[in-house]
């Protein structure tokens, strides 16, 4: 009987920007901000095309489609990547990596 390999590769390493602990807080700070204006402005856009009775035409439709698409992009990468530079880890469960590239690729 021939040995077999039984082992399952249970989570996948992501690689950082900067490996200089210096620099994490400054990248972190960087990508949160960033974050955080591409969310609160999507979301200005869709509360302003909601709440204005003039802007219910189809461009602005699709602006505020393309709006929470946006969001939804930004959303499916960025927190992980923020929770990775804050607790210095670069693991990620293969669950989660799949789900990530589903979303990614989907959006």
């Amino acid at each position: 009987m021939k040995p077999v390999n039984d082992t399952e590769i249970s989570e996948n390493l992501l690689l950082g920007f900067a490996e200089d602990p210096e620099l994490q807080p400054l990248i972190f700070g960087l990508f949160l901000c960033m974050y955080l204006v591409t969310v609160l402005g999507n979301l200005f856009i869709i509360l302003a095309t909601i709440s204005d009775s003039h802007l219910h035409t189809p461009m602005y439709f699709f602006l505020s489609n393309l709006s929470s698409v946006d969001i939804c992009f930004t959303s499916t990468t960025i927190p992980k990547m923020l929770a990775n530079i804050q607790t210095q880890s670069k693991a990620i469960t293969y669950a989660g990596f799949i789900t990530q590239i589903h979303l990614f690729y989907s959006l």
